[in-house]
């Protein structure tokens, strides 16, 4: 019998398959679905910084109305109708989530400063959530804002939230820092309990038609998952939090070779919105059929052997793979008409 349990931030597991933060999960009958087709965890759709401060900010202008007159610091706040639930809307979600399944809830906070918003952390875990996961979504445009201070603004969110729960932490971020692992230790002694790589920036786009700036929301392809293989693969073993992979996850595969990079658990999302929440049993099926022919028995059996730290070829996820990928590659032109090619 092939066992697909999993640790990640000290909860077990049935599967490593995890639906990411998404639409899908702001419906807790959806929460169900995911359980019943053998979603290991489910991760609440994101509650963000700016929902948190707007509320509060509307709470005060009613608490002091007409004690002064600032209507125009409205505009720097997005429009309440941006956001699908309020805060106890959040809260009385993961209450019921809780009382409809059994597989861990964990509730997302999406913010990127230090700031108020983090204590309501402690009441998403008195809300009965198993676990937090932050997602620090940064896009620095400050010119004068140095590479330190950007980092220390992690550390320090994290820090906030750690201060005021109980529950494990995991910490969702991007990869463009000047030095990744550095960043991934840092978190690690600053007692996050798990990373998951990579948050996926979303792009805006122009709008010719109407010459305006609007959202471009672009959902991901197996092709996305190569950065998050190699940084787990180069992380795996050298830092005590667990490793989660997002983006690109979406065949069986894929998990596969994520688990074998040294992840706990594999994120869902783009697949589940492309073919439905049932397509979890398809993964799991690819899953189980590839194990069973290879003779594999678990996932944890799998777990981080072709990580740097275990592969014949250590060298393979650094610089010297990028050499030896140019060296190696020939272009399909190039492979029909045998024709010299050059890489400049």
């Amino acid at each position: 019998m092939i066992d697909l349990t999993t640790n990640y931030l000290g909860l077990k597991l049935r599967s490593p398959l995890v639906p990411s933060a998404s639409p899908l999960s702001e419906n807790v009958d959806n929460i169900q679905l995911m359980e019943d087709a053998g979603a290991g965890a489910v991760i609440m759709h994101s509650l963000f910084e700016e929902q948190l401060r707007l509320e509060r900010y509307e709470l005060h202008h009613h608490l002091t109305q007409g004690t002064e007159s600032f209507p125009e610091a409205l505009t720097y706040f997005p429009d309440s109708a941006n956001f699908r639930v309020g805060t106890e809307t959040y809260l009385d979600h993961i209450y019921q989530a809780k009382e409809k399944v059994n597989i861990p809830i964990i509730a997302n906070l999406n913010g990127s400063s230090v700031g108020g918003w983090t204590n309501y952390a402690k009441q998403i875990q008195e809300a009965g959530a198993d676990a937090l996961e932050l997602n620090i979504y940064y896009v620095p445009t400050d010119m004068e804002l140095t590479s330190s201070e950007i980092e220390q603004t992690y550390i320090d969110i994290l820090g906030a939230v750690k201060a005021v729960v109980t529950i494990p932490v995991a910490v969702k971020l991007s990869p463009y820092f000047t030095n990744m692992a550095n960043m991934a230790k840092r978190l690690d002694e600053a007692g996050a309990d798990a990373l998951v790589l990579f948050n996926r920036f979303y792009q805006p786009d122009i709008n010719l038609n109407m010459l305006d700036v609007e959202p471009n929301v672009l959902l991901s392809t197996p092709q996305s998952m190569r950065l998050p293989l190699r940084w787990i693969a180069i992380l795996y073993g050298r830092i005590h939090a667990d490793l989660a992979a997002t983006s690109g996850i979406h065949r069986g595969e894929d998990v596969l070779k994520m688990l074998m990079a040294g992840a706990k658990i594999t994120m869902l999302c783009s697949v589940l919105l492309r073919h439905g929440i049932n397509h979890i049993r398809v993964i799991e099926q690819e899953m189980r059929q590839w194990m069973q022919e290879h003779e594999y028995e678990s996932v944890q059996q799998m777990q981080g052997s072709m990580s740097q730290k275990r592969c014949p070829n250590p060298s393979a996820f650094e610089r010297a793979q990028y050499m030896r990928s140019l060296a190696t590659y020939k272009p399909e032109w190039a492979a029909i008409h045998d024709t010299s090619y050059y890489f400049g």
